[in-house]
């Protein structure tokens, strides 16, 4: 529950940090401001600023799931907050968990359910709910659904919602590597059992660290570093950006894969997936948009469907 709290101080934080500073320089500000609390809690932990023993193919999942949940997901998520706003991307974030069912079944054999349908329809109805209209209809046919918001937030909440259900499953495959390379270290290893604890966040560390290449190679594709730089002039962006790593990719994240360490990846991101409630409030009052019982009925829907997902 903690880190959906987070998600949802998270998102209020990133839309209006990526209004002042841009999608692409806020992700390139926050990956180096959660390496650098990343760092510091590693040695604070086990003496060393970045993680130890960790194997090949530890660094190989882990890895990708950084490109999947960063570069990729977070990617899509910062840019639809510019054109759908942080509640209706954050309600698409609910897709991450069957995103996260399927990935499980196919990379780590998890188990689903019979009900697994039901929950992906429940979600994708919700969804449905909360995005679409009912148009006027024309003489002889019937009224048509359409989309009230653009179809590129739409697409861009999609691959946010892939982007990080797969990588947080690819994040439990890099840890489980970590674990196992771990367990089988001589018990006098220096500092064994705080490595041990400080998993999750070795394990975000690489994650940032890719997240952090990927998101500045976008930045000088896209020709804004200079833009970049004067961001860094924008004190109220960065004290924003500053505030939404810690909610974010240092405590979010670590928390996120704190709940996958200790139970199946599924059921961590259903509890997850309750931003898209949690978020209402603020959007409400800092925001001022207006929130309608069919949005709130979509969005509770959209999660019910979730939890079925891993009964």
């Amino acid at each position: 529950m903690a880190v959906a709290v987070s998600w949802t101080v998270t998102a209020v934080l990133a839309e209006i940090a990526s209004k002042r500073l841009g999608a692409s320089e806020l992700n390139v500000l926050r990956m180096i401001f959660s390496m650098f609390m990343l760092a510091v809690t590693l040695y604070f932990y086990t003496g060393n600023a970045m993680p130890q023993y960790m194997p090949a193919e530890g660094w190989l999942w882990l890895s990708l799931s950084g490109f999947m949940g960063y570069a990729f997901g977070d990617y899509c998520l910062f840019n639809s907050y510019l054109i759908i706003g942080s509640r209706f991307g954050q309600l698409f974030m609910t897709l991450a968990s069957p995103f996260a069912a399927l990935s499980s079944f196919l990379l780590l054999g998890e188990r689903m359910g019979t009900l697994a349908i039901l929950g992906m329809l429940l979600t994708i109805t919700g969804i449905g709910m909360s995005i679409l209209n009912r148009g006027a209809a024309e003489e002889g046919q019937k009224k048509k659904f359409t989309l009230k918001l653009p179809l590129k937030g739409v697409l861009l909440g999609l691959g946010a919602g892939l982007g990080q259900g797969v990588g947080l499953v690819l994040s439990k495959m890099g840890m489980n590597r970590y674990e196992s390379a771990l367990a089988a270290l001589s018990p006098d290893v220096d500092h064994l059992q705080e490595i041990i604890q400080a998993v999750p966040f070795s394990s975000t560390m690489v994650r940032a660290i890719t997240g952090l290449v990927c998101f500045s190679a976008v930045l000088f594709i896209q020709g804004k570093a200079q833009h970049f730089r004067e961001g860094l002039h924008d004190r109220k962006g960065m004290i924003v950006a500053f505030v939404m790593t810690i909610f974010g990719p240092f405590v979010g994240v670590s928390l996120s894969l704190m709940a996958v360490q200790y139970t199946a990846a599924g059921i961590a991101q259903t509890i997850m997936a309750t931003t898209p409630i949690l978020i209402m409030a603020p959007s409400y009052f800092l925001f001022h948009q207006k929130i309608t019982w069919k949005e709130i009925l979509g969005a509770i829907i959209s999660i019910i469907g979730v939890s079925l997902f891993f009964v």
